[in-house]
């Protein structure tokens, strides 16, 4: 698996370059689908950030502008419906997915409802997350981030890498998110965690993980 786990989308130099490395050929060679579904699921997001985020209109969170050679919608609530011949094979030859942040268990939810999540580990794409997009590949949230309960309840997330991810670390919008906020959150979570900030991502290639950040960030593990 290829993954690039970030905060706020492809902010910097950095995180572009490895974005890059990850694809193995230009951004402007690749084709890439993005999938805006967490946006509903948070109070704060909604169909005008899915929107904003399909159209390229998120400078803060660059991800669908960065100059793609084709841009699809992979609408995850959609797809229970659709036979699985007519999107299956479109996402396994696509060569990145682009995953919007919002609310990351209502995104888990629709992942695994469609059947995407089944696909996720064959898949020779790069998955990019952003925010809750990131943080749905972890074991779990932490209850700090449950805001749309699933019907079975928890915070379980797919577990496609074995750490937890609190984003948007020392944000100026988000006073709650300071790194003493971090530190209490990852002492309750059961696996190591990093807190990351919006210059930072997490470059995740089969078992090779690597921090890749021009911000700050910080790796929590029990006893630290």
């Amino acid at each position: 698996m290829k993954l690039l786990l970030t905060s706020a989308g492809i902010k910097n130099t950095s995180i572009h370059n490895a974005l890059v490395d990850l694809l193995d050929k230009p951004i402007a060679e690749s084709c890439a689908l993005c999938i805006p579904t967490a946006s509903y699921g948070h109070p704060m997001a909604g169909p005008g950030a899915a929107w904003r985020f399909i159209a390229g209109q998120e400078p803060q969170c660059p991800m669908c502008e960065l100059g793609w050679k084709s841009m699809g919608v992979l609408e995850l609530t959609a797809l229970p419906s659709l036979d699985r011949k007519r999107w299956v094979p479109m996402v396994q030859e696509i060569d990145v997915l682009l995953v919007n942040g919002g609310d990351p268990l209502y995104l888990c939810y629709w992942m695994r409802q469609s059947g995407l999540a089944d696909l996720l580990p064959s898949l020779g794409a790069v998955y990019v997350g952003l925010s809750a997009g990131s943080m749905v590949m972890t074991p779990s949230i932490g209850e700090d981030f449950v805001g749309w309960t699933p019907p079975t309840g928890g915070d379980e997330t797919l577990g496609l890498v074995d750490f937890s991810i609190f984003p948007h670390l020392d944000h100026e919008d988000l006073p709650e998110n300071t790194m003493a906020d971090a530190e209490r959150w990852a002492a309750g979570m059961p696996i190591p965690a990093y807190a990351i900030d919006d210059e930072t991502a997490i470059k995740v290639t089969d078992d090779s993980v690597e921090v890749v950040s021009e911000g700050h960030w910080k790796l929590f593990t029990h006893g630290s």
